[in-house]
């Protein structure tokens, strides 16, 4: 069997914000979810935390397409809780995934591919409102079943994000004059958007250059190495100082493991999402090592539902205490 490709993703400012709405198909980061299929969306109670139980934010989606006919367009969404707390290590991964799928012919888009001409400039376009006349969150962009009780012309998908609304500006201008949905302000609830452009990975030989630098970090590893144990002989006894130095051998093995994988391309997203998403910070921060999606190899289910599928979060290592 042939190795299967691997495509990798590259996280890039967002120039022309038309090519991350829904007919575009995008793959992207942060921002408001941009809804495949218009029915069967995730409800509130599907995308709270399993932890603090408020709503989780839009973390990113892929374009996945199959090559069966029912799934000719694929997506899929993945959601997060934005409380630190929630991603410590040992909770259950506060995290939910989503596949919508839909076959070439549907209600929604266009049987032929999307236009690659950008939309005529002041085109309206209402990212709070599917064309179904489904209503989205004003805060997270989500299906919103609750609406403001005195204005009736912004929407919720739940009582937390009505409260932050409403904090906000939404008090004050309510009795005033009910908002435009098209007006929305910063809750400080959304990760910051970016589009998510890949390419096939190009596997090839490791040069004489990588190879030479391999050895000189190798060497240089283990000079620091005998050179801490140096001056740790008169704190530490030998069999301590031994474990030790085989620990940090076989983490900087693994580390220039790593950094010789990513070196032909080091700007892919993998660990660097996190500083991408600004929460990449010492102390209370979201954080993960690894995050693995798996999807049903069926594809089991049909235009009208999105599917939940599961996530494996990998813990960011820690040293033992």
């Amino acid at each position: 069997m042939a190795n299967p490709s691997v495509e990798l993703g590259f996280a890039e400012p967002v120039e022309e914000a038309w090519r991350l709405l829904s007919p575009q198909f995008p793959s992207k980061v942060g921002g408001r979810p941009a809804w495949l299929g218009e029915v069967g969306l995730p409800g509130s109670e599907a995308l709270a935390c399993g932890s603090c139980g408020r709503p989780c934010c839009f973390l990113l989606q892929l374009y996945a397409p199959s090559q069966e006919p029912r799934g000719f367009h694929r997506s899929l969404f993945v959601f997060c809780c934005r409380d630190p707390v929630c991603h410590l290590p040992g909770k259950s991964p506060p995290f939910h995934v989503f596949r919508n799928q839909l076959p070439r012919r549907n209600d929604t888009y266009s049987y032929n591919p999307p236009s690659v001409i950008p939309p005529p400039e002041g085109t309206a376009c209402n990212i709070l409102r599917l064309k179904s006349g489904v209503h989205l969150c004003r805060v997270c962009g989500c299906i919103a079943p609750k609406a403001c009780s005195k204005c009736h012309s912004v929407h919720y998908c739940s009582k937390d994000h009505q409260v932050v609304d409403w904090k906000i500006g939404h008090k004050k201008l309510c009795s005033i004059q009910p908002e435009s949905e098209s007006v929305i302000p910063d809750h400080g609830f959304l990760f910051p958007q970016y589009e998510i452009v890949t390419e096939p990975e190009e596997l090839g030989s490791e040069s004489e250059s990588e190879k030479e630098t391999d050895e000189d970090d190798e060497q240089n590893h283990a000079g620091s190495i005998t050179a801490g144990i140096g001056t740790l002989l008169d704190d530490k006894d030998e069999k301590d100082l031994e474990a030790l130095a085989k620990r940090e051998t076989k983490e900087d093995k693994i580390f220039a493991h790593f950094k010789n994988k990513i070196a032909p391309e080091p700007k892919q997203v993998m660990p660097q999402l996190l500083s991408h998403l600004n929460v990449d910070s010492i102390g209370d921060s979201i954080d993960w090592g690894t995050l693995a999606v798996f999807t049903c190899a069926e594809n089991c289910g049909d235009e009208k539902e999105y599917c939940k599928e599961f996530l494996w979060k990998q813990d960011v290592a820690t040293d033992p205490a």
